[in-house]
């Protein structure tokens, strides 16, 4: 099964996105953190739906991950900001099976994994470089959309990939840490170059704005 489950607040069928809730129109595409910087190995903090912090940090997020596509997630740490939220879309890549469209999950976690499949994949944060990892081709994640509502996503195979990559980032570990063996890491061409995101300051660790 794949889709959405909205426990309260009404129904979302599959492929309308839950980024529900999230104000975009002051999102700013920040710089993309790689290694080694140090952020990317820390483990973020809870984001609180209620903060002022965490819609400009979703609002960011966003912003950033369209101007990446065709790149399929990011997650705050990425962008500088040490919070708990993930983006994803899959809706452009040809082997996504699942398909939620563009969501957005606060404290997302990991509630059902199965059928453990060996694939590969690279990060926006280690350019250049791809590998083999073992994944579940079938999840469901639970988290909260940005207006408040608890939703579970179940994903298979391309998307459900995608949000276990994410949701790794939110614990300090990159794709490299899982690497399955020394020869499955190699260097890749994606087949499009990365998009110039040219705020200088977002190299550093984000201020918090509406602090």
């Amino acid at each position: 099964m794949t889709g959405i489950d909205v426990p309260e607040g009404g129904d979302l069928p599959e492929g309308t996105g839950v980024s529900q809730g999230a104000d975009v129109s002051q999102g700013i595409a920040r710089r993309v953190l790689t290694v080694p910087h140090p952020l990317l190995t820390e483990r973020a903090r809870p984001a609180d739906p209620g903060d002022p912090r965490t819609a400009v940090a979703v609002a960011d997020l966003l912003a950033t991950l369209r101007r990446l596509m065709p790149y399929t997630g990011l997650s705050a740490p990425q962008i500088g900001m040490p919070l708990r939220i993930i983006a994803f879309d899959v809706s452009r890549h040809p082997h996504a099976r699942s398909c939620a469209g563009e969501v957005v999950l606060l404290n997302p976690r990991l509630v059902a994994a199965s059928r453990w499949e060996p694939g590969r994949e690279g990060c926006v944060s280690v350019p250049g470089f791809a590998g083999g990892t073992v994944r579940a081709a079938r999840i469901s994640v639970r988290g909260d959309l940005p207006g408040g509502a608890s939703v579970t996503v179940h994903a298979d195979t391309v998307e459900a990939r995608c949000v276990q990559h994410q949701l790794d980032h939110l614990d300090g570990t990159l794709f490299l840490d899982r690497i399955s063996e020394a020869g499955a890491f190699h260097p890749a061409w994606l087949g499009t170059a990365v998009p110039a995101l040219t705020r200088p300051e977002a190299s550093q660790p984000a201020p918090m704005r509406g602090s």
